[in-house]
């Protein structure tokens, strides 16, 4: 069965409550994910999941750490989401998003579309042949863009 894989952040999951924590100096990494747990569900991203989920398999890719893992199932589970394939950054992995995201994509397996809200990821999967579709409902700001673009975090 071909797969639909999605990330978390920005497109089931809203973190912008706990963005404050990545605007001041230094960054409180720790706080910043501990708070996952308290994300409110992406009605947009919801749906779309459902409407994948009647065609496709369903993964995750996140830039999260994996230190996280438990609390991420969780809360996919909280909200009726698959936890089955869950593909997590490694904790000392600080690679830009798209290099580690477009990794995981080539050893997955028929990825019939991938959902990112980083357009610089959605940019390298198209790039590299992957149907890939921008995630836009929620904005992102400067905060999160550096995270994933520069530092290598999330």
């Amino acid at each position: 069965m071909s797969i639909a894989v999605f990330d978390i952040d920005g497109v089931v999951a809203d973190v912008r409550h706990r963005l404050h924590h990545l605007e001041r100096r230094p960054k409180d990494w720790i706080a910043f994910f501990a708070e996952a747990a308290d994300d409110e569900p992406l009605s947009e991203g919801l749906a779309l999941v459902a409407d994948l989920a009647e065609r496709h398999e369903i993964a995750w890719l996140t830039g999260r750490p994996a230190w996280i893992r438990d609390i991420t199932a969780a809360w996919l589970r909280r909200y009726g989401l698959p936890a089955a394939q869950l593909h997590m950054r490694g904790d000392t992995d600080r690679r830009p998003a798209r290099t580690y995201k477009l990794g995981a994509l080539e050893r997955m397996g028929e990825v019939a579309v991938f959902i990112d809200d980083d357009e610089r990821v959605v940019a390298a999967a198209k790039g590299a042949g992957f149907p890939a579709v921008l995630a836009d409902w929620v904005p992102r700001g400067d905060a999160l863009r550096d995270a994933q673009d520069r530092i290598g975090r999330t």
